[in-house]
């Protein structure tokens, strides 16, 4: 599903209230962060990373090398804080960030 406007600004308003759940530090992407991102999107399919790279190029290379290997999408990215979006063939309605918030 590719994020339209409508769905971006709704996913942006139930991931305000999120903590992050991922920090990536400076080693970036180990085996270990990896499978980490994979259960949280499993899971929660809307999920707040903080990605701790030094500088904004660093960062923004690694969110695009994070939706490249997980086959998520960036619904928005603030400083060092971003929401990564990636629908669950079968959500869990207990942990999906996005069931559990619909109106």
């Amino acid at each position: 599903m590719t994020l339209n406007a409508q769905n971006r600004k709704r996913f942006r308003t139930i991931a305000h209230n999120l903590a992050p759940i991922v920090a990536i530090a400076q080693k970036g992407l180990s085996e270990t962060v990896s499978a980490e991102l994979e259960r949280a999107l499993s899971d929660h399919e809307l999920i707040k990373i903080k990605v701790l790279a030094a500088d904004r190029v660093e960062r923004q290379a690694l969110l695009e090398q994070i939706c490249a290997n997980t086959g998520a999408q960036l619904v928005q990215s603030i400083g060092k804080v971003a929401v990564l979006y990636r629908a669950a063939e079968k959500p869990d309605p207990r942990l999906s960030n996005i069931l559990r918030h619909q109106h």
